[in-house]
């Protein structure tokens, strides 16, 4: 129930305080098609690729044209690394297109895939976001979980590795302003995480929100001495 907005909507309406985001962020951010036309509206930059749904072989095609390989096949409803493929040519595209829908129906009921651009040697970077109900957002800096096996998260650190590089010495502000963007679009309230990815020259784009407290928020409890529990 953590990202259920149909059951934090029906706690509001019994006058039942939800520890979580409103329903309306929720619906906001509920799947990642509509997160990334949210950070558009911010100004937010995201992958290239393809505007929502990939319906068909062809469209597949037009987009991976369009942007250039390599690409990246991902569930709409998605996550944990499921409905996930990367394609490097057209014949891997196709082939990863139909296991991709297959296999995010049966983990999701949700077959929609949509299709970005594969960002190689990538650095994943999560910002931790605390809202309040009177308009307050703040950010308590990012956690690293770059280190992954099939898409899936095995080691988080903070700080970033690659936001401390002094080459990159504003990269850590500007990420920091895009989350917080994000999560003032959607009027977010209570603890969330907003996703990016990034590439070793600075570049980065946002990937999606965790409208929840993660298992990884110790991490940033540890260095910056905030009870993210308790202020929920």
């Amino acid at each position: 129930l953590s990202e259920n907005a149909h059951f934090a909507d029906v706690c509001e309406s019994c006058n039942i305080r939800f520890i979580g985001p409103r329903s309306a962020a929720m619906n906001a951010l509920h799947d990642k098609s509509s997160s990334r036309d949210l950070a558009k509206r911010a100004k937010v930059p995201t992958p290239p690729g393809s505007d929502g749904l990939v319906e068909t072989e062809q469209e597949a095609l037009t987009v991976a044209k369009r942007i250039g390989y390599p690409v990246m096949i991902k569930a709409i409803a998605g996550g944990g690394g499921r409905g996930m493929r990367a394609a490097h040519n057209d014949i891997s595209l196709i082939k990863g297109y139909h296991t991709a829908r297959t296999e995010a129906e049966k983990a999701f009921g949700n077959s929609g895939v949509y299709i970005e651009k594969f960002i190689e040697n990538p650095h994943h970077i999560e910002f931790q976001i605390l809202g309040d109900t009177r308009g307050n957002i703040i950010h308590l800096g990012e956690r690293d979980c770059s280190i992954q096996r099939r898409h899936q998260k095995v080691i988080e650190e903070t700080p970033s590795p690659l936001l401390d590089r002094k080459d990159l010495k504003d990269l850590r502000k500007k990420m920091g302003k895009a989350a917080l963007a994000i999560a003032e679009m959607a009027n977010y309230t209570n603890a969330g995480t907003v996703e990016f990815i990034a590439d070793d020259t600075g570049n980065f784009y946002f990937l999606e929100v965790n409208k929840r407290i993660q298992v990884e928020h110790p991490i940033t409890e540890e260095v910056t001495d905030f009870d993210l529990i308790k202020e929920q």
